[in-house]
Formats: C-alpha cells, structure tokens, sequence
C-alpha cells in the first residue's frame, strides 16, 4: 500500500474538495429548511428531467450553458449542478463550461442516482424559474 499523505496534505486535499462538490444531504437539506442560497441547474437533456427531477430545479442541458442562457442570473450567483449519476460526466462538462463563464459553480455528487439512494424524492413538476433564450 502506498503511505498515506501527511495531515496537513490530506487537510488541504479534502478542503479543497469540498470548495468543488456538495452532496445530495446538503442540497436536499438546504432545499428543506432555509432555501437554497444557489441555482440547482439539472444539466440532463429535457425528456430526462421530464421523467423526473430534483425539486426546484432548473433544466439547463450542457450544451446550451452560455452567456445568453445565463442572463436571467446575476453574475455572483452559485450554481449547484447534477446529472444522472456517477457514470455520467455531463455535470463535470456543465460545471467547467460555468467556470469558463466566470460563473461559481459546484458539482452535486451523486447526481439523479445518489438523490434516489438517499431516499428523497424525483418531482415532475415544471421549475418555476425560467432559461434566457431558451
């Protein structure tokens, strides 16, 4: 086995993931009780989040984050993205195109998936918010 990294090297290591990634606990936490201070952008294709989506989502496809998609959000605001889970890459696609866009951005780990393994629920209804230039 190789040795394990020093403390302050593991310290530094997890810190800065949790800069880059939430879970679905904190999301779904942050949803339930003092509302979320984000933009949770399901980054799927629409027939995806049609079938279903994480309550209060916004359905924003990979390819159609740019600028114009964007406008309707102030440029401080922080984006939380998903996909369906951890074999799809769509919400690492998602969250380097925002940060390109000079936009904060964090990745939710597990996606669709770990939602539904932590036992909270998909909804079908249409998000409230809506997509500039969609």
């Amino acid at each position: 086995m190789v040795a394990a990294a020093s403390p302050e090297r593991a310290l530094a290591h997890f810190s800065s993931r949790l800069e880059f990634e939430t879970d679905c606990w904190d999301v779904h936490h942050d949803l339930a009780t003092v509302g979320p201070a984000f933009v949770l952008l399901d980054v799927r294709g629409a027939e995806s989040f049609d079938r279903g989506h994480l309550p209060g989502a916004v359905n924003l496809p990979v390819d159609r984050i740019d600028e114009q998609s964007l406008a309707g959000w102030s440029c401080d605001t922080l984006f939380v993205v998903y996909c369906s889970g951890p074999h799809c890459n769509a919400a690492d696609r998602a969250a380097a195109r925002l940060a390109r866009l000079g936009r904060a951005v964090k990745k939710m780990i597990g996606g669709v998936e770990g939602w539904r393994d932590s036992g909270y629920e998909l909804t079908t209804e249409p998000s409230s918010a809506t997509v500039s230039g969609a």
